[in-house]
């Protein structure tokens, strides 16, 4: 399996687009700014045809380690969920 990297999307934008690699880089780090920033302010970020990403807050609870049966307290937490989008995944289902 290969990870994408914002590298990789930078190239990708030069390539498609001629733009330098510096304002490549450039977008792709202020598109990620404000996918965060958005879900720091809002919760959610929805992107059209790609999907939701939506912020949850996590209470505390008590945990269990599997190997050695000791229990430990998970501390509260936010998680970000990922809803993928219908054409996003009839486009990965190659559904037309």
């Amino acid at each position: 399996m290969e990870n994408v990297t914002r590298e990789d999307i930078a190239q990708y934008i030069n390539e498609e687009f001629g733009l330098t690699k510096k304002d490549c880089n450039k977008v792709v780090n202020d598109l990620i700014d404000e996918i965060i920033n958005g879900l720091i302010r809002n919760k959610i970020v929805k992107i059209h045809n790609f999907g939701t990403f939506k912020l949850k807050k996590k209470n505390k609870r008590i945990g269990r380690n599997p190997k050695t049966k000791k229990e430990t307290i998970i501390s509260e937490r936010n998680v970000i969920l990922f809803k993928p989008s219908k054409f996003l995944k009839n486009k990965i289902n190659n559904v037309n």
